[in-house]
C-alpha cells in the first residue's frame, strides 16, 4: 500500500468534488434558497480544506500495484459519499447522517434507492446535486480525474481496472488518458444530445437536465414523487426509454461506430443479446398486461412494459406505473432483468450481459464434457476464444455475488419492519446490488427505503458500493494484508 500516493489522488478527488459542487451552489444562489448555498460552501471549503494539503503531499515512488489502485479506488468512493452527504444534512433536507449516506451512496452509486418520502418539498438545487451524483458516478470519479489531469499510464491503469465495470478491461487507444478522454466525451456528448431532446418534447431546462443525469448514470434519481410519469409526457418518457438503452451499451462500441467499424459493432454478441432479451422481456410483459386485462390495449400495454423494461434492465429504475400490481409473471420478467443488467463498459449495473453468456456458455462445455470427456469446446465469445482464465474469474463473480446477496438478505432480515417479508428484504438487497433502485412489495416504485433500520441502511449501502465497483475492490478494504506498506 503506497499511503504517500493514495493520499495525493484522495487530495484530487476532493477538489474535484468541489469544483463539481460549485455547479449545485451557484444553481443554490440563482434560485434565492435559504439554506443551501450555506450547506453546499461549508462542503466545499471542507473538500479543499483537506484536499489542498493532501495534493502538496509528494510521493517518491509512484508505482501504483493492483491491490494499491483497488483500494484507492474504493476509499476514494466511500470518501466522496461521506463528502457528499453533508450538504443533505446541513440544508435539513435529509436531517440524518446515516439516511444522507444512504442517499448520497444511492447517487454515486447509479442505484437510485431513495429513503425521501416528499421529493417535490425540497429545494431545487438539493435536487439537482441528488441527480448529478448519478452523473458523476455513472462513467467513474477516477475516470474523469485521468482525463482531465495528466497522468502516467503505469500509474493509473489499476485505477480504471477496479473502476470500471464488466469482465474484460481494454484500452479504446493506445494511451489510457486518450482512452478515459474519448469515453468522457462520447458521455457528454450523449448527455446534451439527451438534454436538447426532452427540451424539445416541453420539458423546461432543469427537468431536462435532472432527468439526463438520472438516465446517464442509469440511476433513476427524478425531481417528481411520481418518477417520469410527473413529466406528463409521452414524447418524453419515449425519450427516456430510448436514452436509457443507448447508456446500457458498451461505450467501446460507440468509438466503433465513430471511426467506422459497424461490422464490430454489429457482430458484438453481448448488444445483440441486449437487445434481444429488452424485446422479449418487453413484448412478454405486454401481452400479459393486455390478456390479464391489467391494461386497457395491447399498444399502451407495449409502452408500459417497453419503458419498465428499458429501466429495470439498464438499472436505471425509473417508472411510469406501479408495476408491482402487475401480474406475477410480469414481475418474476423484471426480477430477473434486475439481475441481467446492461453491457460491461456501460453505466448500467447488474451482472452485466456479457459475464451472462459467459457463464452460460462456460455451464453447456461442462454439459458437453460430462458427456464427452476429451472433446474440446473452447468457450467462445464474438466468435473469438476466451481464456479460462476469465471464464473461471466469471464464474467466481457470479458465485461470490449470489453469497453476498445471500448473506445480505439474513442480515436485513434481522432487524427489518415487521410487515416486512422475504419479498422486500429479498428485493431490497437484490435491487442495491445490482444498483436499480426500487424494488418489489413495499419498496417498489411507490414506496422507499425509509423504514428500514440503521443497520439495514449500512448493509444496503454495502451493497450498493459492492455492486458498482464489482466485490473485489471493496472486500480489499475489509482485508488487513491489504494494508501492507508495499
Amino acid at each position: 500500500m503506497n499511503y504517500k500516493l493514495t493520499l495525493n489522488v484522495l487530495g484530487i478527488i476532493s477538489l474535484t468534488v468541489a469544483g463539481l459542487m460549485a455547479i449545485p451552489f451557484i444553481l443554490a444562489l440563482a434560485y434565492s434558497e435559504v439554506a443551501t448555498p450555506l450547506a453546499f460552501g461549508i462542503t466545499i471549503l471542507a473538500l479543499l480544506v483537506v484536499g489542498i494539503p493532501a495534493t502538496l503531499i509528494k510521493a517518491k515512488d509512484k508505482k501504483l500495484s493492483a491491490r494499491g489502485g483497488f483500494l484507492i479506488v474504493s476509499i476514494g468512493w466511500i470518501y466522496i459519499s461521506l463528502m457528499g452527504a453533508i450538504p443533505f444534512c446541513i440544508s435539513k433536507a435529509i436531517p440524518n447522517y446515516i439516511d444522507a449516506v444512504f442517499e448520497t451512496i444511492s447517487g454515486f452509486t447509479t442505484t437510485g434507492a431513495s429513503i425521501l418520502t416528499e421529493i417535490e418539498a425540497l429545494p431545487k438545487s438539493i435536487l439537482f446535486w441528488r441527480s448529478f451524483t448519478h452523473w458523476i458516478g455513472g462513467m467513474g470519479v477516477l475516470l474523469f480525474i485521468i482525463a482531465v489531469l495528466p497522468k502516467g499510464d503505469p500509474t493509473i491503469v489499476h485505477l480504471i481496472k477496479a473502476e470500471s465495470p464488466g469482465p474484460q478491461f481494454g484500452k479504446l487507444v493506445s494511451k489510457l488518458r486518450f482512452s478515459a478522454q474519448i469515453t468522457y466525451g462520447i458521455y457528454i456528448v450523449l448527455t446534451l444530445i439527451e438534454v436538447i431532446a426532452l427540451a424539445c418534447c416541453g420539458c423546461s431546462a432543469y427537468d431536462s437536465f435532472v432527468h439526463t443525469f438520472a438516465t446517464a448514470g442509469t440511476g433513476g434519481f427524478s425531481s417528481y414523487n411520481a418518477s417520469v410519469a410527473g413529466l406528463n409526457s409521452l414524447a418524453a418518457e419515449i425519450v427516456i426509454t430510448i436514452f436509457m438503452m443507448i447508456f446500457s451499451i458498451n461505450f467501446n462500441l460507440f468509438y466503433l461506430l465513430i471511426i467506422g467499424h459497424f461490422k464490430n459493432v454489429i457482430k458484438s454478441e453481448e448488444l445483440r443479446t441486449l437487445f434481444g432479451v429488452f424485446i422479449v422481456s418487453a413484448f412478454a410483459i405486454g401481452i400479459s398486461l393486455t390478456v390479464t386485462k391489467t391494461v386497457g390495449n395491447f399498444g399502451e400495454a407495449l409502452r408500459l412494459a417497453s419503458f419498465q423494461s428499458a429501466s429495470i434492465m439498464s438499472t436505471t429504475g425509473f417508472s411510469t406505473a406501479d408495476y408491482t400490481a402487475w401480474p406475477a409473471f410480469c414481475q418474476v420478467i423484471l426480477f430477473v432483468l434486475m439481475f441481467i443488467g446492461g453491457s460491461g463498459g456501460s453505466t448500467a449495473g447488474g451482472l452485466k450481459v456479457s459475464r451472462i453468456i459467459i457463464s452460460f456458455k462456460s455451464g453447456l462445455r461442462r454439459l458437453k464434457t460430462s458427456i464427452s470427456p476429451k472433446s474440446f469446446s473452447p468457450v467462445k465469445l464474438d466468435g473469438k476464444p476466451i481464456t479460462d482464465e476469465l471464464t473461471n474469474s466469471v464464474n467466481n463473480y457470479v458465485c461470490m455475488f449470489f453469497i453476498i446477496v445471500g448473506i445480505s438478505t439474513l442480515l436485513v432480515s434481522l432487524t427489518s419492519p415487521s410487515d416486512f417479508g422475504l419479498l422486500e428484504n429479498l428485493s431490497a438487497v437484490a435491487t442495491c446490488i445490482n444498483n436499480v433502485g426500487p424494488g418489489f412489495g413495499k419498496i417498489g416504485p411507490t414506496g422507499n427505503f425509509s423504514s428500514f433500520s440503521i443497520l439495514s441502511k449500512l448493509v444496503l449501502c454495502f451493497d450498493m458500493l459492492i455492486g458498482r465497483l464489482e466485490i473485489i475492490p471493496l472486500l480489499l478494504v475489509f482485508y488487513p494484508k491489504s494494508w501492507i506498506k508495499n
